[in-house]
């Protein structure tokens, strides 16, 4: 029986009434605490369709009287008006406070960390052989014109186009890195959708005016610019309406980093944390206890199921999905979609989920319970339904049901859920055509076949709860859509969401007064691009302050294998948090399916309830349309690959260390990042840097703070590389003029003589 529980000492929080998203605490008085941030590029195989939304900015090249709109000095004073407050009470909410968990007893159970795996190592050496897919190329999201498409411009389109660098701007969205180029852009896009607003245009002439200047500028297919228009105009047009932001301060919020630090006090708020002194911090945990009880858990993550995928349709397509009948047929034998999925832009077939579930469930009988962190429904996010991905929730819960009987299964939500994508309400916008509700119940309905009904009020309102596993082990699902930057709701304020994080703060100081650890999982890592930096920075300040309590965290989204590091705020010295990211069973693209085991110290008196190891398992796509039949296989284990006692937070933050310096290791957790793909790209310095600058940033668009030391490292020894070239060819050189007779010119220097000169430094 789960009856209510608010502690003795939560005192703190008896007879507060929780203010709405709107007002926790806004900083008017002080600059943001950090300045600006360095771009955070991060390769994210997810299209950003907010690009389409701003394509009007090619407008102003018609219209000079729009211009002014750039000149953010002329923006007007925001006047502040404190919304009104709803009313809800944390501490009145039921708490989960009966263990959901009963272990299993599976006699001769063990996990080794063993120093090699000759049958996974003889089985990769068979894939290395594999030849490279032809269709590693990159595409772009339109024609290429100098590439004779045959397409014209009218003139001041093709200025356009030159101005904003909107292929540029495509690559960074759909691949979530921002630069000056995007921003601009954004800039541009942004005033004059502003402007076009206050003139006094009709919704239907502002999504009819975006549509075809989507079709017109190529930028996608008829029906996408269609659709996208109707999906996220109407939603971004209501939004603008209804706020006083500036350019400027729009696509700081949207773009982050890469669009400078603009200072905004709708934007700025801080949590409040009750006054309840932190534990003393240990100098480094303990490492588990070796043969000790463990649990064995799965994570699975963007499945991304199609149920519109189709075997020798066109893979190669232009728009954000293919490999579908609407596709069209394929040019070439090799552009045809295969048996079982594809490296290029598509998602996973429904005998690839089936296939992959039932191995799952055959070579892992001993699975205590599984991780399930969001992005169920495909890309095609220009042509998506509420019914539609509620079928496919559906589909897919019954699935898991069956697949795995009796096994608990803890659920986070993702942001393709909604339709469409990215859109998720907070509750004060209640209007039954754009309340997310829809959504909300009925993921109370389909998770309750695992949860408790002590989860029922926060899944309603906001897509998070908290579930005691066990005896002082808890897990906490956060709705990470709430620190989502392209959800375009939080435009009209962003402080804490659904209350989402204040609750949260409740659920950790109380699991701290009982002495449980807690798991964390999410969908979107709070340390990526896509997290607003404000939402981050208050996360960071969370995990900080319960660096005790909170002991792994779990997210997915990228589609990589990766992790990320959280550090003590005022001394980075201290690692006091990781954070696995999961990979995704989705090749969108230019990936191989996989999942993600992981041993968690168990129930006993010495209990961490830290990760113990992981261990990566894929299925190589090319070698299973090749042959007909799928192979999922280990990729590797994390303490055999890199060579690590133990799992702890400073274990990662040394490895990190070892990465910048050893580029042979680097090598590897590359090859593991990408699942192994014969798709993935080299690597470049810039490249190396991005990913370890990545893994270091628990907290969104901060780089400079966090990355500084490891770009130098990194551009020390690339510069390195480059001389000791330089020099070993030189001395080749030399070696070679030795035996080869020289004659002498009239500047009294042979052919091959080499003129050094010292220009310094």
């Amino acid at each position: 029986m789960v009856k209510q529980h608010t502690p003795v000492h939560l005192t703190w929080l008896k007879r507060r009434t929780w203010r709405s998203p709107h007002i926790i605490h806004i900083m008017t008085q002080q600059q943001p605490p950090w300045p600006s941030p360095y771009p955070n590029a991060n390769p994210n195989p997810r299209g950003k369709c907010w690009l389409i939304l701003v394509l009007i900015a090619v407008l102003p090249l018609a219209d000079v009287g729009a211009l002014p709109f750039l000149f953010t000095h002329l923006k007007p004073q925001i006047n502040w008006t404190q919304p009104e407050m709803e009313s809800w009470v944390i501490e009145e909410q039921p708490r989960s406070i009966q263990p959901h968990l009963e272990p299993v007893l599976h006699p001769n159970r063990t996990h080794r960390v063993l120093s090699s795996d000759s049958t996974d190592a003889e089985f990769l050496q068979r894939l290395v052989s594999i030849r490279h897919n032809q269709t590693a190329s990159s595409r772009m999201l339109w024609y290429d014109v100098a590439g004779g498409d045959g397409l014209v411009y009218p003139p001041f389109v093709d200025k356009a186009l030159k101005l904003l660098n909107l292929k540029q701007v495509a690559f960074e969205i759909e691949n979530s890195v921002m630069s000056k180029v995007t921003c601009t852009a954004c800039r541009a896009g942004a005033g004059m959708l502003q402007h076009q607003i206050q003139s006094g245009k009709t919704d239907a002439e502002l999504i009819r005016m975006i549509t075809d200047y989507c079709t017109n500028l190529n930028i996608q297919s008829a029906r996408v610019c269609q659709g996208v228009a109707q999906l996220f105009g109407s939603e971004l047009i209501y939004v603008l309406k209804r706020v006083n932001l500036s350019p400027d301060e729009l696509c700081s919020f949207v773009i982050g980093d890469g669009c400078a630090d603009v200072y905004n006090p709708y934007h700025e708020w801080e949590v409040i944390f009750p006054p309840v002194p932190k534990p003393p911090r240990l100098a480094d945990l303990p490492i588990p206890m070796e043969a000790a009880p463990f649990f064995k858990v799965l994570h699975i993550s963007d499945t991304h199921y199609d149920p519109h995928y189709a075997e020798g349709s066109n893979a190669d397509c232009n728009e954000p999905l293919c490999c579908r009948l609407s596709s069209g047929r394929p040019a070439t034998p090799n552009a045809a979609a295969g048996k079982w999925g594809d490296y290029r832009k598509c998602d996973t077939p429904k005998r690839t989920v089936d296939h992959m579930l039932s191995h799952i469930a055959e070579t892992h009988k001993d699975i205590d319970y599984i991780l399930w962190t969001g992005d169920l429904p495909p890309h095609d996010v220009w042509n998506q339904t509420k019914e539609e991905n509620l079928a496919i929730i559906k589909d897919t819960v019954k699935q898991m049901v069956e697949m795995f009987p009796g096994v608990p299964i803890f659920p986070a939500l993702g942001n393709h859920e909604s339709a469409p994508v990215n859109s998720f309400p907070p509750p004060y916008v209640n209007q039954v055509d754009i309340s997310i509700s829809w959504l909300y119940d009925e993921l109370d309905i389909q998770w309750r076949r695992w949860l408790p009904q002590s989860v029922t009020h926060t899944v309603r309102r906001g897509a998070f709860y908290s579930v005691l596993v066990r005896p002082g082990f808890r897990i906490t699902s956060l709705n990470m859509n709430y620190c989502n930057n392209k959800n375009w709701w939080l435009l009209l304020n962003s402080t804490d969401p659904a209350t989402e994080l204040q609750w949260f703060i409740y659920e950790l100081q109380s699991a701290e007064f009982s002495n449980e650890k807690v798991h964390v999982i999410g969908h979107i890592p709070p340390g990526h691009s896509d997290c607003l930096k404000v939402w981050s920075r208050n996360f960071y300040k969370i995990i900080s302050r319960y660096e005790s309590t909170v002991t792994a965290q779990f997210y997915g989204h990228t589609h990589y294998d990766e992790f990320e590091m959280f550090y003590d705020p005022h001394d980075l010295n201290h690692p006091n948090g990781i954070a696995y990211i999961g990979p995704s069973v989705s090749p969108y693209y230019d990936l191989n399916p996989g999942y993600r085991i992981y041993y968690v110290d168990g129930d006993h008196d010495a209990t961490t309830r830290l990760v113990i190891d992981h261990e990566s398992w894929i299925m190589n796509l090319k070698e299973a349309n090749l042959y007909g039949y799928p192979i999922w296989y280990k990729l590797y284990t994390a303490r055999a690959a890199y060579n690590m006692k133990a799992l702890r937070p400073s274990d990662w933050n040394n490895l990190l260390n070892e990465l910048t310096n050893n580029q042979e290791l680097f090598e590897l957790y590359y090859k593991y990042y990408w699942k192994n793909s014969p798709a993935r790209p080299t690597c470049d310095a810039e490249c190396k840097k991005r990913l370890i600058c990545d893994c270091r940033s628990g907290r969104s668009h901060d780089r400079k703070h966090f990355c500084a030391e490891v770009e130098s490292k990194i551009d020390e020894e690339s510069s390195k590389s480059w001389k000791s070239w330089f020099y070993k060819g030189l001395t080749n050189s030399a070696e070679e003029r030795t035996e080869v007779p020289a004659a002498t010119t009239s500047d009294g220097y042979g052919p091959l003589d080499v003129v050094i000169v010292n220009v310094g430094g």
